[in-house]
């Protein structure tokens, strides 16, 4: 017994894939698309104002984190622990909140 290659192979490497799609395209041809249009309303130019500027500034504030690692080697760093529990519980509210909308 001999095993040839196939020669009807598509991309995706299953033999006969490229027939399979030719034949289901001549029995199901595609939807002919009307003339539909779609408007990004009168924010589209603000939205697109307020990417480019995002884009443009830092995520991180070096000059914060360089005050923080200074504070943190020096010792002198302390941390808010209500301040950080009421932030945390505020996130987690924030959270449910969003999640039942």
């Amino acid at each position: 017994m001999k095993i040839e290659k196939p020669s009807n192979t598509a991309s995706t490497g299953i033999p006969g894939a490229a027939a399979s799609r030719a034949s289901n395209a001549k029995s199901n041809p595609a939807p002919q698309q009307s003339g539909t249009s779609v408007s990004l309303g009168s924010n589209s130019p603000q939205i697109s104002s307020m990417q480019a500027s995002m884009a443009n500034s830092p995520i991180v504030d070096a000059n914060k984190v360089a005050q923080i690692k200074q504070a943190i080697s020096n010792g002198n760093f302390k941390v808010n622990s209500s301040v950080v529990a009421d932030r945390l519980i505020q996130s987690v509210h924030d959270l449910i909140k969003n999640s039942q909308a």
